[in-house]
């Protein structure tokens, strides 16, 4: 089974799927592009599928049958390690390769920043999670599954705590703050008590909060208090994440990589990045701080590049054609 010297990298995320069909020196062969992948919502037979079509279109782009020599598919929602063995065995049970290895979608994230696979990635987007990485295997990870695992911040967590103490900056329960005009502001709503009726009501449709995320952002810009407070936080919260990582694996008193990728934190906000660099100097005085801004394909393809054994110069030929 398998085409010799040809090797699959999958990144799947919530919202959109990029699969590339790769040689052993890097080259990139085929791609192709789909949505996202959600086995919670649709079911991992579905969300299976869906990968599926995805990456018999990346081979055939390729001219070559859907079968290679390894898949590395770094997928959204393999938070658990027992998720990430249920998708192992289905991905097995496409007839893709006799092997294949499932990750968490933000160690493609770390692996495109790093240029070895060691360091630490938070990555902040829509929700919010940490990973590192060592070369001899080791891993650091956190459940990532929302508030019953501890989780605190990404877009949706802050669009609802900035909700939160707008309305009751409104009505009176809570200290002043502009979120309170600039909220409803976005929606050309001009109280916060319309803009809770329109949430509640649908009008507003729910998958349009995280627009308030960047609004959080510029009012914090300005220097408003309680806007400023959250920013602070969300830096304390990337901070303990990192340094809890390091910790775990060893690397804290060590020069070692950590990356920041998703689009809260790609957005490199200054007052976020300030309070980040200050406090990460503080526990973690050697990290070297980064931002990830090529697609994670590209960390799902040098996971692929690492497993195969591939040398340096594959993965700069790789780096190479995405930009990274």
């Amino acid at each position: 089974m398998g085409v010799n010297g040809v090797l699959l990298a999958i990144d799947a995320g919530n919202s959109k799927t990029d699969a590339a069909v790769l040689s052993r020196d890097g080259a990139v062969l085929g791609t192709a592009r789909g949505g996202g992948f959600q086995p919670p919502v649709v079911g991992v037979t579905a969300a299976v599928d869906g990968l599926a079509e995805i990456v018999g279109r990346a081979a055939a782009d390729a001219g070559l049958p859907a079968s290679f020599d390894q898949v590395t598919a770094c997928l959204a929602n393999a938070d658990l390690p027992v998720e990430e063995a249920e998708l192992e065995k289905a991905l097995y049970g496409r007839g893709w390769s006799r092997a294949v290895r499932v990750h968490n979608d933000t160690f493609a994230i770390l692996r495109a920043g790093v240029d070895e696979p060691r360091g630490v990635a938070v990555v902040c987007g829509a929700g919010i999670n940490c990973v590192g990485m060592t070369p001899d295997g080791r891993t650091a990870r956190f459940p990532a599954i929302g508030r019953i695992s501890g989780d605190w911040g990404g877009g949706g967590g802050l669009a609802e705590e900035a909700l939160w103490f707008a309305a009751r900056a409104e009505d009176g329960r809570g200290e002043p703050t502009e979120l309170a005009r600039a909220l409803p502001a976005h929606f050309g709503l001009e109280t916060m008590y319309a803009l809770i009726e329109a949430l509640h009501l649908k009008r507003i449709p729910d998958d349009r909060r995280h627009e308030l995320t960047p609004v959080l952002f510029r009012v914090a810009a300005a220097g408003d208090p309680v806007a400023l407070a959250l920013v602070h936080r969300l830096a304390e919260e990337v901070v303990a994440l990192s340094s809890v990582a390091l910790g775990r694996l060893g690397l804290l008193d060590e020069e070692v990589p950590v990356v920041f990728g998703g689009s809260v934190l790609a957005a490199r906000h200054p007052r976020l990045e300030e309070r980040i660099a200050r406090l990460l100097a503080e526990r973690a005085p050697k990290a070297v701080i980064g931002f990830v801004t090529a697609p994670p394909v590209l960390g799902a393809g040098l996971l692929a590049l690492d497993a195969a054994g591939a040398g340096p110069e594959a993965a700069d030929r790789l780096r190479a054609h995405y930009g990274g």
